[in-house]
């Protein structure tokens, strides 16, 4: 398997001109990746040590409309600033997109530095820690469950998410012979993630029509939610 990228050996891609782009994420309260793409050459030199981001970004909706009655920002308090503190560990290149790597962020007060403590990763770090105190250790695994539809997402949007139609007409649950007309998607998918350094085992049809599931091998927690990102 194809290991994260070491900050050496992307040093060595910026230089020969292979990455030019590192995404430099966190996640977000729905689980969504946010964050800059910086260029690469700044981030070898100087981006690797932080970067900042709007405090709202943990304080919103699905619609990325700010709500009321977050404690933490506000047009009362005025939106400030987050650090963005890259985990090099995380550094991974990302094949789908051509000269790119990503690399995810630790949310840190701007004028503390200390941990966020709502954000998605602090708070699993938190639960861990605790954890270790009762003298234990957590290994997850998952099963990604999701379905695949005959028309595209814009095209269900402007349908108003109606008269859904999936790929598959009946249940084909480990069926190899049904799943097969589905490989245009489902190959790069694990061949992309397995080559961006996440462990895919494999993937297979589930009991419901269209439905899919990929398998991913068990990790510590924190690894495993970082693949998930």
């Amino acid at each position: 398997m194809s290991s994260a990228l070491t900050f050496d050996a992307l040093k060595s891609q910026v230089e020969s001109g292979e990455v030019d782009t590192i995404l430099v994420c966190f996640v977000d309260m729905q689980g969504r990746l946010m964050g800059k793409r910086l260029h690469a050459r700044h981030f070898v030199e100087d981006g690797w040590k932080e970067t900042h981001c709007c405090n709202y970004l943990l304080a919103t909706d699905l619609e990325m409309d700010t709500p009321d009655g977050y404690a933490s920002t506000s047009w009362q308090t005025g939106y400030g600033d987050y650090t963005m503190k890259p985990d090099l560990e995380t550094l991974r290149p990302i094949p789908w997109l051509a000269g790119t790597a990503m690399v995810l962020c630790d949310v840190l007060d701007h004028h503390t530095h200390e941990p966020v403590p709502h954000s998605p990763r602090a708070m699993l770090k938190r639960q861990l820690a605790r954890l270790e105190k009762m003298g234990f250790d957590s290994v997850m695994a998952t099963e990604l469950e999701f379905f695949l539809f005959e028309k595209s997402f814009d095209e269900i949007r402007k349908d108003g998410f109606r008269n859904l139609a999936p790929i598959s007409g009946y249940n084909e649950d480990y069926h190899i012979f049904q799943t097969t007309k589905e490989e245009h998607v489902m190959r790069p998918l694990r061949n992309h993630l397995y080559a961006a350094g996440i462990p895919v085992e494999g993937s297979k049809g589930e009991a419901e029509a269209g439905q899919e599931e990929l398998n991913i091998r068990y990790a510590g927690a924190l690894d495993m939610a970082d693949y998930h990102t």
